[in-house]
Protein backbone atom coordinates (compact mmCIF):
# COMPACT_ATOMS: atom_id res chain seq x y z
CA UNK A 1 0.00 0.00 0.00
CA UNK A 2 2.82 2.39 0.95
CA UNK A 3 4.68 1.56 -2.26
CA UNK A 4 1.57 2.17 -4.37
CA UNK A 5 0.98 5.53 -2.68
CA UNK A 6 4.61 6.57 -3.15
CA UNK A 7 4.48 5.57 -6.81
CA UNK A 8 1.29 7.60 -7.30
CA UNK A 9 2.87 10.65 -5.63
CA UNK A 10 6.00 10.29 -7.76
CA UNK A 11 3.93 10.08 -10.92
CA UNK A 12 2.09 13.28 -9.96
CA UNK A 13 5.45 14.97 -9.37
CA UNK A 14 6.68 13.62 -12.72
CA UNK A 15 3.68 15.19 -14.47
CA UNK A 16 4.21 18.57 -12.78
CA UNK A 17 7.94 18.51 -13.56
CA UNK A 18 7.22 17.65 -17.19
CA UNK A 19 4.70 20.49 -17.42
CA UNK A 20 7.23 22.94 -15.95
CA UNK A 21 9.88 21.79 -18.45
CA UNK A 22 7.47 22.11 -21.38
CA UNK A 23 6.62 25.64 -20.26
CA UNK A 24 10.27 26.51 -20.80
CA UNK A 25 9.62 26.19 -24.53
CA UNK A 26 8.73 29.16 -26.66
CA UNK A 27 6.64 31.70 -24.70
CA UNK A 28 3.09 31.88 -25.97
CA UNK A 29 3.08 28.23 -27.02
CA UNK A 30 0.02 26.36 -25.76
CA UNK A 31 0.54 22.96 -24.12
CA UNK A 32 -1.99 20.23 -24.80
CA UNK A 33 -2.60 17.21 -22.58
CA UNK A 34 -1.63 14.99 -25.53
CA UNK A 35 1.82 16.63 -25.71
CA UNK A 36 2.19 16.50 -21.94
CA UNK A 37 1.25 12.80 -21.83
CA UNK A 38 3.83 12.07 -24.53
CA UNK A 39 6.47 14.00 -22.55
CA UNK A 40 5.73 11.99 -19.38
CA UNK A 41 5.47 8.74 -21.33
CA UNK A 42 1.89 7.90 -20.32
CA UNK A 43 -1.53 8.01 -21.94
CA UNK A 44 -3.85 10.99 -21.61
CA UNK A 45 -6.16 8.76 -19.58
CA UNK A 46 -3.30 8.14 -17.14
CA UNK A 47 -2.79 11.90 -16.78
CA UNK A 48 -6.43 12.32 -15.83
CA UNK A 49 -6.15 9.59 -13.21
CA UNK A 50 -3.71 11.83 -11.34
CA UNK A 51 -5.24 15.21 -12.21
CA UNK A 52 -8.92 15.62 -13.19
CA UNK A 53 -8.07 18.54 -15.50
CA UNK A 54 -5.20 20.55 -16.92
CA UNK A 55 -6.26 23.40 -14.64
CA UNK A 56 -5.54 21.18 -11.63
CA UNK A 57 -2.06 20.49 -13.02
CA UNK A 58 -1.42 24.23 -13.22
CA UNK A 59 -2.80 24.59 -9.70
CA UNK A 60 -0.24 22.03 -8.56
CA UNK A 61 2.54 24.22 -9.96
CA UNK A 62 0.96 27.36 -8.47
CA UNK A 63 0.95 25.68 -5.04
CA UNK A 64 4.66 24.92 -5.50
CA UNK A 65 5.29 28.58 -6.40
CA UNK A 66 3.35 29.85 -3.40
CA UNK A 67 5.00 27.49 -0.91
CA UNK A 68 8.51 28.17 -2.22
CA UNK A 69 8.18 31.95 -2.33
CA UNK A 70 6.59 32.53 1.06
CA UNK A 71 8.71 29.94 2.87
CA UNK A 72 11.83 31.74 1.60
CA UNK A 73 10.50 35.19 2.48
CA UNK A 74 9.76 34.01 6.04
CA UNK A 75 13.31 32.64 6.20
CA UNK A 76 14.75 35.98 5.06
CA UNK A 77 12.69 37.80 7.70
CA UNK A 78 13.94 35.42 10.39
CA UNK A 79 17.59 35.74 9.34
CA UNK A 80 17.84 39.46 8.51
CA UNK A 81 17.02 42.16 11.02
CA UNK A 82 17.60 45.31 8.94
CA UNK A 83 14.75 46.58 6.78
CA UNK A 84 16.64 47.41 3.59
CA UNK A 85 18.67 44.18 3.70
CA UNK A 86 15.40 42.25 4.02
CA UNK A 87 13.96 44.08 1.01
CA UNK A 88 17.12 43.57 -1.05
CA UNK A 89 17.18 39.84 -0.30
CA UNK A 90 13.45 39.41 -1.04
CA UNK A 91 13.75 41.18 -4.41
CA UNK A 92 16.91 39.27 -5.35
CA UNK A 93 15.32 35.96 -4.36
CA UNK A 94 12.20 36.63 -6.47
CA UNK A 95 14.30 37.52 -9.52
CA UNK A 96 16.61 34.53 -8.99
CA UNK A 97 13.64 32.19 -8.58
CA UNK A 98 12.25 33.45 -11.90
CA UNK A 99 15.61 33.07 -13.61
CA UNK A 100 16.08 29.49 -12.41
CA UNK A 101 12.51 28.50 -13.31
CA UNK A 102 11.65 29.94 -16.75
CA UNK A 103 8.53 27.79 -17.15
CA UNK A 104 7.26 28.79 -13.72
CA UNK A 105 7.88 32.45 -14.63
CA UNK A 106 5.53 32.04 -17.59
CA UNK A 107 2.84 31.12 -15.07
CA UNK A 108 3.67 34.11 -12.85
CA UNK A 109 3.45 36.52 -15.81
CA UNK A 110 0.19 34.91 -16.99
CA UNK A 111 1.70 34.04 -20.39
CA UNK A 112 1.19 30.30 -19.85
CA UNK A 113 -2.35 30.78 -18.54
CA UNK A 114 -3.85 32.43 -21.63
CA UNK A 115 -6.93 30.46 -22.62
CA UNK A 116 -6.84 28.43 -19.40
CA UNK A 117 -9.34 28.46 -16.52
CA UNK A 118 -9.90 31.98 -15.16
CA UNK A 119 -9.42 30.85 -11.56
CA UNK A 120 -5.72 30.26 -12.31
CA UNK A 121 -5.23 33.95 -13.06
CA UNK A 122 -7.03 34.75 -9.81
CA UNK A 123 -4.58 32.50 -7.92
CA UNK A 124 -1.63 34.36 -9.47
CA UNK A 125 -3.20 37.73 -8.64
CA UNK A 126 -3.52 36.50 -5.05
CA UNK A 127 0.20 35.60 -4.92
CA UNK A 128 1.25 39.07 -6.11
CA UNK A 129 -1.21 40.74 -3.74
CA UNK A 130 0.23 38.71 -0.86
CA UNK A 131 3.77 39.59 -1.99
CA UNK A 132 2.96 43.28 -1.98
CA UNK A 133 1.52 42.95 1.52
CA UNK A 134 4.69 41.18 2.70
CA UNK A 135 6.94 43.94 1.32
CA UNK A 136 4.67 46.60 2.81
CA UNK A 137 4.80 44.85 6.19
CA UNK A 138 8.62 44.70 6.10
CA UNK A 139 8.69 48.47 5.44
CA UNK A 140 6.18 49.13 8.23
CA UNK A 141 8.37 47.26 10.69
CA UNK A 142 11.25 49.68 10.04
CA UNK A 143 10.74 51.77 13.22
CA UNK A 144 10.90 48.62 15.34
CA UNK A 145 13.97 47.22 13.53
CA UNK A 146 15.97 50.33 12.64
CA UNK A 147 14.66 52.95 15.04
CA UNK A 148 13.30 55.28 12.36
CA UNK A 149 10.45 55.25 9.87
CA UNK A 150 10.08 56.09 6.21
CA UNK A 151 8.72 59.51 5.34
CA UNK A 152 6.97 58.08 2.27
CA UNK A 153 3.91 55.83 2.18
CA UNK A 154 4.96 52.20 2.62
CA UNK A 155 2.13 51.01 0.37
CA UNK A 156 3.33 53.20 -2.52
CA UNK A 157 6.94 51.99 -2.16
CA UNK A 158 5.87 48.33 -1.89
CA UNK A 159 3.82 48.70 -5.07
CA UNK A 160 6.78 50.28 -6.92
CA UNK A 161 9.23 47.55 -5.82
CA UNK A 162 6.85 44.78 -6.82
CA UNK A 163 6.21 46.49 -10.18
CA UNK A 164 9.98 46.37 -10.73
CA UNK A 165 10.04 42.61 -10.04
CA UNK A 166 7.04 41.97 -12.30
CA UNK A 167 8.61 44.07 -15.05
CA UNK A 168 11.86 42.08 -14.92
CA UNK A 169 9.88 38.82 -15.08
CA UNK A 170 7.93 40.05 -18.10
CA UNK A 171 11.13 41.11 -19.87
CA UNK A 172 12.55 37.64 -19.21
CA UNK A 173 9.55 35.93 -20.84
CA UNK A 174 9.25 38.44 -23.68
CA UNK A 175 12.94 38.01 -24.57
CA UNK A 176 12.39 34.22 -24.72
CA UNK A 177 14.46 33.88 -21.52
CA UNK A 178 17.51 35.74 -22.85
CA UNK A 179 17.24 38.86 -20.66
CA UNK A 180 18.05 37.50 -17.20
CA UNK A 181 16.02 38.99 -14.32
CA UNK A 182 19.07 39.31 -12.03
CA UNK A 183 21.13 41.14 -14.66
CA UNK A 184 22.24 44.54 -13.29
CA UNK A 185 20.42 43.88 -10.01
CA UNK A 186 23.20 45.33 -7.83
CA UNK A 187 23.20 48.59 -9.77
CA UNK A 188 19.40 48.81 -9.81
CA UNK A 189 19.15 47.96 -6.12
CA UNK A 190 21.74 50.68 -5.41
CA UNK A 191 19.39 53.18 -7.05
CA UNK A 192 16.40 51.93 -5.00
CA UNK A 193 18.47 51.93 -1.81
CA UNK A 194 19.56 55.55 -2.25
CA UNK A 195 15.95 56.58 -2.88
CA UNK A 196 14.66 54.58 0.11
CA UNK A 197 17.23 56.16 2.45
CA UNK A 198 15.92 59.59 1.48
CA UNK A 199 12.22 58.69 1.59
Amino acid sequence: MVTATKKKTNRKDDILRALAVMLEGKPGQRITTAKLAAQVGVSEAALYRHFPSKARMFEGLIEFIENTIFTQINLIKDQEKQTFIRIEHVLHFLLGFAEQNPGITRILTGDALLGENERLQVRIEHIFSKLESQIKQILREKPMLDGDKLNSDEAVIANLLLAYVEGRMNQFVRSQFKQKPTQNFKVQWGFFYNQLKQS
